[in-house]
C-alpha cells in the first residue's frame, strides 16, 4: 500500500514537472529573424579586367592599374533603410568580383559631394566613382547613392547628417550580405570602409555607428577617409569669419539639408538673401552642377545669408538649434575610432580645409585614439588628392585582407 502511494506521488510529481517544462517551452519565444534589407539586385553589366584597366587609365587612376586582377559583375541594388523614422527604399551599386577562390571581404566606397542626380553611382558607367575598381582586387564592393539620390531622389539629400549617412552605408552592406547568402557567394567577416570628400565624412559616420552600436553585428577591419570635414562646428567658425569661400554651393547645400532633415522647415528667406532664396529650389533640384551653383551665388557669406540670420550666427547665444545640430553631427563629438583608421588630407585643399582634418585628428588623439594615422598629401587640392589616397589605401587594405582559403 505504501509503495503504491509513493509511486502515485512520484508519478504525479513527474507529470507536474514535465508539464511545467512543456509549458515553459511553449512560452519560449523564438528569436525574430533578421530583417532582410535587400529588395532587388539587377545586373547592369559584366566588365573584363582589360576594360577595367582602361577605365582606370581614362578616369584618372593610372597608378592602381596593377591591382586590377578580376573581371567583375555590376549590379543596381535597391534596399531598405530609414529616414525620419520611416522605412524607405534607397539604391546603390554592388560590384562582385568573378573567379575568386575562397571567402571575400566586403568593401564599402563612398563618393564625394554631388549636386546632379546623373552623378549617382547607380548611373554606371557614366557616374564612375573609382571605387568600383576595388571589386577587381577581390572585394565584394558596395557604393551607396546616399539618401536623396537614385530611387530616393524625391528626398532632399540629408547632407552631412551623421545618422542618415551611416545608415545608408550599413543597410546597403546588410543588403549585399543578404544577396551573397542567397546566391552562394562566400564572404568572410572582414569589412573595409573608404571614402573621399563627403564620402570621407560618410566613412567615419558609418564607422562610428558600427563601433558604437553592436546590434549591427559588423566589425570594421580598416577605414580610410579623405577630406571629409569631420568637425562641422570648426567649419562654422570659418563661415562666421566672413572670409570669401570659393564654393558657396556647399554652404547653401548644408544649410538647406539641415533645415529639411531635422524637420525645421524654415522659410528659405529666413536663411538666405533675395534673390538667392528664391533661386534655391531650381539650383538644388538635381540638374545644376556645382559650377553652375557657384556662379549663381556670392562667395561672401554676408551677401549670401539673410542679414539677421548671419548676425545671430555670429552671436554666442544666437542660432543655438543650428549650432547644436552642427556639433551633434560632427564626427569628433563623443567618439574615438577603435578600428585601424587613416585620415588623408591635401595641404592645398580650398574646399575642405587642411586644418579641419588635422584638428579632428588631434582631437581624436587627445581623446585616446591609438590606431589612427594622419597622412598629409603635400600640395594636394580637393580634386587632385583622391588618386594618391587610393594608391596608398589599396596596398594597405590588401595587407590586411585575409588570404583566400582553398
Amino acid at each position: 500500500m505504501k509503495k503504491n502511494i509513493i509511486l502515485s506521488w512520484l508519478l504525479l510529481l513527474w507529470l507536474f514537472v514535465s508539464t511545467g517544462c512543456q509549458r515553459e517551452e511553449a512560452k519560449a519565444v523564438a528569436p525574430a529573424p533578421e530583417k532582410d534589407h535587400l529588395v532587388t539586385a539587377k545586373l547592369l553589366t559584366e566588365l573584363p579586367q582589360a576594360i577595367l584597366q582602361a577605365m582606370a587609365d581614362n578616369r584618372g587612376y593610372p597608378g592602381i592599374k596593377n591591382d586590377i586582377k578580376n573581371d567583375i559583375q555590376v549590379y543596381h541594388v535597391t534596399y531598405l533603410t530609414t529616414y525620419q523614422g520611416k522605412e524607405i527604399k534607397a539604391s546603390g551599386l554592388m560590384c562582385v568580383p568573378k573567379n575568386v577562390i575562397g571567402a571575400m571581404p566586403v568593401l564599402s566606397g563612398h563618393h564625394g559631394t554631388t549636386f546632379e542626380q546623373q552623378d549617382a553611382p547607380t548611373n554606371f558607367p557614366a557616374a564612375f566613382s573609382g571605387f568600383e575598381l576595388f571589386a577587381s582586387a577581390g572585394y565584394l564592393t558596395v557604393i551607396p547613392d546616399y539618401i536623396g539620390y537614385g530611387v530616393s531622389k524625391d528626398i532632399f539629400h540629408p547632407y552631412y547628417n551623421q545618422q542618415y549617412s551611416a545608415l545608408a552605408v550599413i543597410d546597403l552592406i546588410k543588403a549585399a550580405k543578404s544577396y551573397a547568402k542567397k546566391n552562394a557567394l562566400t564572404l568572410n567577416d572582414q569589412l573595409f570602409l573608404v571614402g573621399y570628400s563627403e564620402g570621407g565624412y560618410v566613412t567615419l559616420a558609418a564607422q562610428k555607428e558600427i563601433e558604437t552600436n553592436p546590434s549591427h553585428k559588423l566589425t570594421v577591419t580598416a577605414s580610410a577617409s579623405g577630406a571629409g570635414g569631420y568637425d562641422l562646428a570648426d567649419m562654422l567658425a570659418e563661415v562666421k569669419s566672413g572670409k570669401p569661400y570659393p564654393n558657396p554651393s556647399y554652404l547653401a547645400f548644408i544649410l538647406q539639408a539641415f533645415n529639411s532633415a531635422n524637420g525645421w522647415n524654415r522659410p528659405l528667406t529666413e536663411l538666405f538673401k533675395e534673390p538667392y532664396a528664391s533661386q534655391m529650389p531650381s539650383l538644388f533640384n538635381g540638374t545644376a552642377s556645382a559650377g553652375t551653383i557657384n556662379r549663381a551665388l556670392p562667395k561672401e557669406p554676408e551677401k549670401l545669408f539673410n542679414a539677421e540670420f548671419f548676425a545671430n550666427l555670429k552671436k554666442e547665444d544666437g542660432e543655438l538649434t543650428l549650432k547644436k545640430a552642427l556639433v551633434d553631427n560632427s564626427i569628433v563629438t563623443n567618439w574615438v575610432p577603435q578600428s585601424p583608421t587613416k585620415i588623408y588630407q591635401g595641404t592645398a585643399d580650398a574646399v575642405v580645409f587642411y586644418q579641419n582634418s588635422k584638428n579632428s585628428y588631434d582631437k581624436f588623439v587627445a581623446a585616446g585614439a591609438k590606431n589612427l594615422e594622419f597622412i598629409p598629401i603635400q600640395g594636394g587640392t580637393h580634386g587632385s588628392s583622391i588618386e594618391p589616397m587610393l594608391k596608398s589605401v589599396i596596398p594597405w587594405f590588401q595587407s590586411l585582407k585575409e588570404p583566400a582559403k582553398q
